[in-house]
């Protein structure tokens, strides 16, 4: 379809944004004051958000589901051209930046469950064995957190 037929809005309202991305009208709202989408008020103050801000929201969206924070999120739109809708090459730009953080997180994941197979295998978490074990709190001295399953 063609932006410039009749039945094309150029501008969105709250409801219609959150319609279409399948964002709740409350978290677009916080998406605006964390400045990772941007709207302008008509004459009655209401919100309109460009057609664009749909991409925007998609990408938020995706990118949450995969377990990106949100500051990397708005790190990564603040890369995107303010003058232009985003292309598929801006896209493009912000998955690389993404993938080696997730390839990471794979594999810390991965290790994470294998090192857990043995003690969910038997249930007993055996201190001989289990990879978790910490016997006295000796690793408290290094940090916080379980310092044996975050090595790098």
């Amino acid at each position: 379809m063609r932006t410039d037929s009749p039945n094309i809005t150029r501008e969105l309202t709250v409801g219609q944004l959150s319609a279409r991305s399948g964002v709740a009208i409350t978290a677009l709202r916080f998406y605006e004051a964390k400045g990772l989408i941007s709207s302008r008020r008509n004459a009655g103050n209401q919100r309109r958000y460009p057609r664009e801000m749909l991409r925007r929201v998609a990408l938020i969206k995706t990118a949450q589901r995969l377990g990106i924070p949100l500051a990397s999120i708005e790190s990564a739109l603040q890369t995107l051209p303010t003058d232009r809708p985003a292309t598929l090459d801006d896209w493009s730009r912000l998955s690389e930046r993404w993938k080696v953080d997730l390839d990471e997180r794979i594999n810390r994941l991965t290790a994470l469950r294998d090192q857990l197979n043995g003690c969910i295998g038997c249930g007993c978490l055996s201190m001989e064995a289990c990879p978790l074990r910490n016997w006295g709190d000796s690793l408290g001295e290094s940090g916080a957190g379980p310092r044996l399953l975050d090595q790098d």
